[in-house]
C-alpha cells in the first residue's frame, strides 16, 4: 500500500510538472524595462511607471475611437484591454516568449468566493457588439507578418460559446502566473518560500576550471575547461553514488593553449554550443590573445576614431600597450560522424572562423562569457570595461564603445564586406533586426545593454528564458545582480549598484538607470572587505526542495552564498539572505576544513558556478569541483514542496530523476 501511494505521489508530481508556467517580471512586449513616464498620459491610465510614452497612448486612444463601440459598458472594457500594452507586466500579459497575440491574457476565475472572471465579463457585455478591427479576430498569417480583419464583427460570429472564447483568451490562474482583471495583474497564488535550513554540498572532483557546460545532447556528460586553454569531456556521476567525475585528462576535447594568453584576469573565458549542436556540431569559445605572441591575433581596437579615442594617448597598464591583447570569439567543430556529431570525444584544432575579434585598451576586468540565448538563438557576449578604477573615458557609458556591455549577435548569417564596413562591425556576425540601435542610432549595433564593470557569469532561467540574470563585480562598494533587459543602462560608472560611484563624470539622471534586483555590501567579508562576486542561477533541480526557485549566487573568496527569492512570485523584486553551507560527511571526496573554521569546507577561490543537464548545480573552485547534494546527508531539515511550475521537463532528466527518486526510496524504506 506504501508503495502504491509513492507511485500515485510521482503520478500527481508529473501532472504538477507539465502544467504550464511562464515569465512574469516588469517587461514590457518590446522587451525592455518599463519606463517612468515624466507627465501623465491622456487615454490609458497611468501611475508613473509603464510601457507607453504619449505618442503610443495616443496610438491606442485613435485605435479605439476607429472602433466606434456603441455600447459603453463594451467600450469601457476594450477600451481597458488596449490599455493592457501600457502596464508594466505587458511582456507575461501578451506571452512574448510563446505566442503572438492581440489580447492580454483575461481573468476567468473566482477569488475567495467574489467572482473576478473578466473574461465572461467581455463576453456577456461584448459578444453581440459588431464593431471593426476587432483584437479578438482571428490572427491572420501573411508573408511577412499578421493582419486583421477590419469589417464590423461580433465575438459570437467567431467563437460559438462563452467557453470557447475563454479558452482562448482567458486563464484560470491554475496552468498560468498572470492574467488581466480590467484594472490591474492578478499573480498567481504560490505557496510561502520555506525557510533555508543550510546548503548541503558534496566533492565531486579535484581539478580546477573556470568553466562546466552541460553536454547538448542532454546526457550526464559536461564539458569542463580551465584557464589555459583545455576543454575535457566528463561524465558526471550519480547522485548519491558516491563516484566522482570521470575524464580522461590526457585527451582533452580540445587544446588551445597554443593560442590563448594565460595571466589572472585574461585565458579561456568561455564556451557554448550552438542551439542545433546535436546535428551541426557547431561550438564557439572565448579566449584572449597576445598579438606579439600569437599568430592572427589582430582586430579592430577597442580605442578608435569612432570612439573619438587614440590609443597613442592611452598610457601602458602594467607594461602592456594598448590593444595588444585581444578578446576573441571563435567558431569550432566537433569530429564526430557527419549525422551525429553529438557522439564526438574531440574537436578539430582548426577553427572553422573567427567571429569577433577587438584589441583591449586594458588588461583586466574584461568579463569574456559567452552564451545562446534559449529563446532568440542568438550569441550574447559579456564585456568588461576594464578600467580597473580609470574611468575618465567613461567606456561602459559610452554607446559607441563595446566595453562594459553586453552584445547580441547573429552567427548564422554571415555578413557581406559592405556591412561589416557600414556598421563598424568588429568581426564575421550579422546584427539582429530587434537589437536595440534600431530605435537609438548612438548606440552601437551589437549592443544590447551597457553599464557594466565586469559582468561575471550570466544565465537565463531554464523555466522562464526572460529572467537573464548576470552578476557584475563592483570596485569599492558593492557587488550586484542585474535583471537584463533589452537596451536597459545598468548605471556604471555613475552608479556602483544602489549607490552613486564617488568618480561618477556625468550629471545623468538616476531615472534612466537600472538598479540591481540583488547583492551584497563588501562588508559582508568583515576580516578583509574584498569581494567579487560569481553570479548563478535559478535553482531549479529537486535534489533540494527548499532552494527550488532561488536564484543563488556567491563570491570569489567564499565569503558567502546567497540565495534570492523572488517575493511576491512572478513580480521580479527579491528579498536576499545569506545561507549557511556545509559539506555532507559521506561526500565521494572528503572536504578539508577551514583553517580555525572547521565547521565550514574550504572551497578556495570559487571561479563559477554551473549547471548540468538534470539542473543539478555545482560549484567550480580552486580546491575542485562541489554539487549541491541532498539537504538531509548535511542534516538540515527540508519539508518544501514546490511551488513553482517548470513548463518543461526533458524525457531524460525526468525519467533519471524518477528512476533516482524510486532507488533512493526502496534502499532506505523497503
Amino acid at each position: 500500500m506504501n508503495f502504491l501511494i509513492v507511485v500515485l505521489d510521482i503520478v500527481c508530481f508529473l501532472l504538477f510538472l507539465f502544467t504550464t508556467h511562464s515569465v512574469s517580471h516588469p517587461l514590457c512586449t518590446n522587451s525592455r524595462t518599463p519606463i517612468k513616464l515624466k507627465s501623465h498620459l491622456k487615454f490609458c491610465p497611468s501611475n508613473g511607471t509603464g510601457c507607453c510614452d504619449l505618442d503610443e497612448d495616443l496610438q491606442l486612444e485613435n485605435q479605439f475611437r476607429q472602433m466606434n463601440i456603441s455600447n459603453p459598458r463594451c467600450a469601457s472594457l476594450i477600451r481597458s484591454i488596449l490599455c493592457a500594452r501600457c502596464n508594466q507586466f505587458s511582456a507575461q500579459l501578451f506571452r512574448i516568449d510563446s505566442e503572438a497575440r492581440n489580447v492580454p491574457v483575461l481573468c476567468d476565475f473566482t477569488e475567495d468566493g467574489a467572482l473576478n472572471d473578466f473574461c465572461t465579463d467581455v463576453w456577456s457585455n461584448c459578444g453581440d457588439i459588431p464593431f471593426p478591427n476587432s483584437p479578438f479576430v482571428r490572427l491572420v498569417q501573411g508573408k511577412d507578418h499578421f493582419s486583421f480583419d477590419t469589417s464590423p464583427t461580433k465575438l459570437t460570429n467567431e467563437w460559438k460559446s462563452r467557453g470557447y472564447f475563454c479558452e482562448a483568451f482567458g486563464s484560470s490562474l491554475v496552468d498560468e502566473s498572470t492574467c488581466f482583471d480590467g484594472k490591474k495583474v492578478i499573480f498567481g497564488t504560490a505557496r510561502a518560500p520555506q525557510p533555508i535550513k543550510g546548503l548541503c554540498l558534496e566533492k565531486v572532483g579535484h581539478g580546477s576550471y573556470i568553466n562546466m557546460i552541460p553536454h547538448p545532447d542532454e546526457s550526464n556528460r559536461v564539458f569542463v575547461s580551465n584557464q589555459k586553454g583545455k576543454i575535457w569531456l566528463v561524465t558526471i556521476p550519480e547522485l548519491g553514488s558516491k563516484e566522482i567525475l570521470k575524464m580522461d585528462e590526457s585527451k582533452p576535447f580540445l587544446d588551445l593553449t597554443n593560442q590563448v594568453l594565460l595571466d589572472p584576469e585574461s585565458g579561456l573565458m568561455g564556451i557554448t554550443f550552438h542551439p542545433n549542436f546535436k546535428r551541426n556540431g557547431r561550438f564557439f569559445v572565448s579566449y584572449n590573445c597576445d598579438k606579439l605572441r600569437h599568430d592572427g591575433c589582430q582586430g579592430r581596437c577597442s580605442c578608435n576614431t569612432d570612439l573619438n579615442c587614440d590609443p597613442s594617448k592611452i598610457l601602458p597598464n602594467n607594461g602592456i600597450e594598448p590593444c595588444r591583447y585581444h578578446y576573441v570569439v571563435a567558431e569550432f567543430t566537433a569530429n564526430g560522424t557527419a549525422s551525429k556529431p553529438y557522439l564526438a570525444k574531440t574537436a578539430d584544432a582548426v577553427e572553422v572562423r573567427r567571429i569577433f575579434t577587438m584589441g583591449l585598451q586594458y588588461t583586466g576586468g574584461h568579463a569574456g562569457q559567452i552564451l545562446f540565448g534559449p529563446a532568440d538563438g542568438y550569441l550574447y557576449l559579456m564585456t568588461g570595461d576594464g578600467s580597473k578604477g580609470t574611468h575618465s573615458s567613461n567606456l561602459a557609458q559610452n554607446k559607441r564603445s563595446l566595453l562594459g556591455k553586453i552584445l547580441r549577435v547573429d552567427v548564422d548569417n554571415i555578413p557581406s564586406n559592405d556591412e561589416v564596413e557600414r556598421l563598424s562591425l568588429y568581426g564575421n556576425y550579422s546584427i539582429p533586426t530587434d537589437n536595440p540601435y534600431i530605435s537609438d542610432n548612438e548606440l552601437a549595433p551589437e549592443v544590447w545593454a551597457l553599464g557594466f564593470k565586469n559582468p561575471w557569469r550570466c544565465s537565463f532561467d531554464s523555466e522562464r528564458p526572460s529572467y537573464f540574470m548576470c552578476g557584475d563585480a563592483g570596485q569599492d562598494n558593492y557587488e550586484e545582480v542585474d535583471m537584463i533587459t533589452k537596451g536597459g543602462n545598468f548605471g556604471w560608472p555613475i552608479y556602483e549598484g544602489p549607490y552613486v560611484f564617488h568618480p561618477a563624470n556625468t550629471s545623468s539622471s538616476s531615472s534612466t538607470f537600472i538598479f540591481p534586483v540583488s547583492g551584497y555590501n563588501h562588508s559582508a567579508d568583515k576580516n578583509s572587505g574584498s569581494a567579487s562576486i560569481i553570479g548563478g542561477y535559478f535553482y531549479r533541480s529537486m535534489t533540494d526542495p527548499c532552494m527550488y526557485g532561488r536564484y543563488l549566487f556567491t563570491d570569489v573568496y567564499q565569503i558567502g552564498i546567497w540565495a534570492a527569492t523572488e517575493v511576491p512570485a512572478n513580480s521580479g523584486t527579491f528579498t536576499t539572505e545569506s545561507i549557511i553551507f556545509s559539506c555532507a560527511n559521506d561526500s565521494p571526496i572528503q572536504c578539508s576544513p577551514r583553517t580555525g573554521r572547521s565547521a565550514l569546507p574550504d572551497l578556495g577561490y570559487i571561479f563559477s558556478l554551473a549547471e548540468d543537464n538534470l539542473k543539478d548545480l555545482y560549484m567550480s573552485t580552486s580546491t575542485g569541483v562541489y554539487r549541491v547534494a541532498r539537504p538531509s546527508r548535511c542534516n538540515y531539515q527540508c519539508e518544501a514542496i514546490v511551488s513553482s511550475v517548470p513548463s518543461s521537463i526533458k524525457a531524460l532528466p525526468l525519467l533519471s530523476f524518477l528512476l533516482s527518486s524510486l532507488l533512493f526510496f526502496m534502499k532506505n524504506v523497503f
